[in-house]
């Protein structure tokens, strides 16, 4: 379980092809002395395991599933990820209940700033409506975020983005275009499931 309050941006250093999909060695200096094997660390919101630990860096391994349903697939060595460390019971909750378990990717459609905010619109695939609510949480990349608008005549919401968030998580490198792993509010699945089944 996270919070979606990213606490630092790593850097790959290496990707393995293995038959069971990829692994990933993550540069992180500032967290390897919290993480140790078998740990969860969410990897742009994608809830992953730590099978090797050093001084500087980590070892996580992506399945084909993890690969194909998210957008770490398309990240190459060199690129940077959103890391954060698993809740611990006594941590404060800061953002929301984020799982780490990616529903869907979107695609930026547009930034813009209003003064030193930015304004990212996020287009994704209409059968994710139902979660998606004005004033809502969301996780994009891990980053717990609010929805500020729904603009359902071209099948997007808006995200404003505080200028601490923009930043100090890889949203500051993106542009129109770009891919962006989806979390939808897991209250709104249970919900969803309740009433499916009452």
């Amino acid at each position: 379980m996270f919070t979606g309050l990213i606490k630092d941006i790593g850097i790959i250093k290496k990707i393995n092809s293995i038959t069971e999909g990829k692994e990933f060695i993550i540069e992180a200096p500032k967290l390897t002395s919290q993480i140790q094997v078998d740990d969860s660390i969410a990897t742009n919101g994608v809830c992953l395991t730590a099978i090797a630990v050093d001084n500087s860096s980590f070892k996580v391994q992506l399945i084909h599933t993890t690969l194909e349903k998210s957008n770490l697939g398309k990240l190459k060595e060199g690129s940077k990820v959103n890391l954060e460390l698993a809740l611990r019971a006594n941590d404060r909750l800061g953002g929301h209940f984020v799982q780490g378990h990616i529903n869907t990717v979107g695609t930026i459609s547009n930034m813009e700033s209003q003064g030193k905010n930015v304004d990212i619109t996020i287009h994704y695939p209409a059968s994710y409506r139902k979660y998606i609510l004005k004033e809502g949480s969301i996780a994009l990349d891990g980053i717990s975020l609010t929805i500020s608008d729904v603009i359902d005549s071209t099948g997007d919401f808006m995200v404003s983005i505080i200028p601490h968030t923009y930043e100090n998580t890889t949203l500051c490198q993106k542009t129109i275009g770009d891919s962006v792993n989806i979390e939808v509010d897991m209250l709104a699945k249970y919900i969803e499931n309740l009433n499916k089944y009452a």
